[in-house]
């Protein structure tokens, strides 16, 4: 009887002791939140209130308007090609001529700067010019290693042509537009190109 008694009390003992003992999935558990939050950095309010949010209306809007203004030129690029290919010009030699028209006579790299492109690409776009009798390069009397390029009676005609298309052209894109649009427009587009002309310090292309 004894001996049953005394097992009976050390089983009670036993289940208290098991009781009592956390299991050790929770005392784990314990470990890692402590783990987590002593390498968790303690974050500054008022300076993630100073990050922008770029989910916010004004930035979306923004996002909307530079998709616009890329959708914009690539169309129109695309367009103005389809009035000159009827003519064999390409936009790339409607540059040189729409520069030479201001500026006849001008260096070879000039042009090359002013088309930002390389010595072998702007001598590619002359030599097409030259094959079809709109320009002629001359060497500078000053320095012989140096080339001028002028016009040729022939593409002042061509000039004229491509700039009485390019006047109906513009007519058509832009006939939902008053003229009180157009110059607000125009406003709007040199203050963005304002911001642009920050982050490039290459000089503009565009023929005033």
């Amino acid at each position: 009887m004894a001996n049953e008694k005394s097992s009976g009390r050390t089983t009670k003992l036993s289940k208290k002791a098991k009781a009592a003992k956390p299991p050790a999935t929770d005392q784990k558990r314990k470990a890692a939140s402590k783990e987590v939050e002593a390498e968790t950095p303690i974050i500054d309010e008022a300076a993630t209130s100073a990050i922008p949010d770029h989910n916010d209306e004004s930035s979306q809007l923004n996002v909307r308007i530079a998709f616009h203004i890329h959708d914009v030129s690539r169309m129109r690029r695309s367009a103005y090609d389809q009035i000159m290919k009827p003519m064999g010009i390409t936009r790339a030699q409607w540059w040189v001529l729409a520069h030479l028209s201001r500026q006849d006579g001008m260096m070879q790299t000039q042009l090359a700067d002013l088309l930002e492109v390389g010595k072998a690409s702007i001598g590619t776009l002359l030599e097409r010019l030259e094959a079809a009798k709109l320009i002629e390069r001359r060497p500078d009397a000053l320095d012989k290693r140096a080339r001028r390029v002028f016009m040729l009676r022939s593409a002042h005609q061509v000039m004229k042509t491509l700039m009485q298309e390019e006047a109906k052209f513009n007519d058509r894109v832009l006939a939902g537009l008053t003229l009180e649009d157009r110059e607000h427009l125009l406003h709007m587009l040199s203050q963005i190109k304002k911001g642009l002309s920050e982050f490039e310090g290459s000089k503009s292309t565009e023929p005033e």
